[in-house]
């Protein structure tokens, strides 16, 4: 559950701006049926199973319209939900539930589809030692939202953006010139308390990682056998994590590596939303 600082600082200017693309000038199919302030309820019901995740965000839809909208959960983010399940009461001015309505619902959809898709492929790795994470391919301007519902479903959080850790790719080490001249400038560059992180894809690139003096070894789109060959040489000098292309139908066939981190853009970037409505609108004396 985000706190309130955080939703100030950080949520707040995202969710206004969504509401701000969602409402230009007036809602004008809200204002033609419902011309005057009239209190009023609606249930959030959910339409399939999954993981709820983002209910402070849709609440904060609401009240960032108008304070005194008031919601009843039945549920917290990370419960097991289920189709049909009543997992709250909103109540209001019903014309402030109806313009609100949209934005907050896509946020709570987003967000706990990412969670029930994440729990999904954690449970793959269940009895293993290996660290789910996400990866910075996330939605733009969503990435608060979605990081979080990532670790709701189980996953935890790789960089949140560009200043949070060094790793060097490709194209870094291309820019370098290899892979121990990128190593050596950024340790030279980055404060000492910066681990720093190595994207490699072939057995060439671990050697040269290793004598590098790197902190993670990432194995990028290698074959397993290499992988394999790649741990035998790291032999814990190093942490290591795989990446590239790994999703639900395919983590398990990296689970008897023994690897730190499995690292997945799927989590932020293919997960389907979690279907979700509010219904039962009506007026209340």
């Amino acid at each position: 559950m985000y706190s309130d600082v955080t939703l100030k600082l950080n949520a707040d200017p995202l969710i206004l701006s969504a509401l701000r693309e969602d409402i230009t000038s007036e809602d004008v199919s809200t204002n033609s049926v419902m011309p005057v302030a009239t209190p009023g309820e609606v249930d959030l019901i959910c339409k399939q199973d999954g993981i709820i995740c983002g209910l402070s965000i849709f609440e904060r839809v609401f009240t960032l319209l108008d304070d005194q909208v008031r919601v009843d959960f039945k549920v917290k983010d990370g419960d097991e939900v289920k189709k049909g399940q009543l997992m709250a009461k909103v109540y209001g001015d019903i014309r402030v539930l109806l313009s609100g309505e949209r934005v907050a619902l896509n946020y709570l959809q987003r967000m706990s589809g990412v969670a029930t898709y994440t729990h999904e492929v954690a449970a793959l790795l269940e009895g293993t030692d290996t660290v789910l994470l996400d990866t910075r391919k996330t939605t733009p301007n969503n990435r608060i939202f979605e990081k979080y519902a990532v670790t709701v479903g189980g996953g935890k959080n790789h960089r949140y953006n560009l200043s949070d850790g060094v790793m060097l790719k490709d194209n870094h080490i291309g820019a370098a010139g290899g892979v121990k001249k990128a190593i050596a400038m950024a340790k030279a560059y980055a404060p000492f308390v910066r681990k720093v992180e190595v994207e490699v894809e072939n057995l060439t690139m671990v050697k040269e990682a290793l004598e590098g003096g790197a902190d993670i070894i990432m194995l990028d789109n290698m074959s397993h056998e290499d992988m394999e060959e790649a741990m035998r040489m790291i032999d814990k000098k190093a942490e290591v994590e795989v990446s590239g292309n790994v999703t639900r139908e395919n983590i398990k066939r990296l689970t008897d590596l023994g690897v730190d981190y499995i690292s997945s853009g799927a989590l932020t970037h293919s997960s389907p939303i979690l279907d979700i409505s509010l219904k039962n609108l009506h007026p209340v004396k």
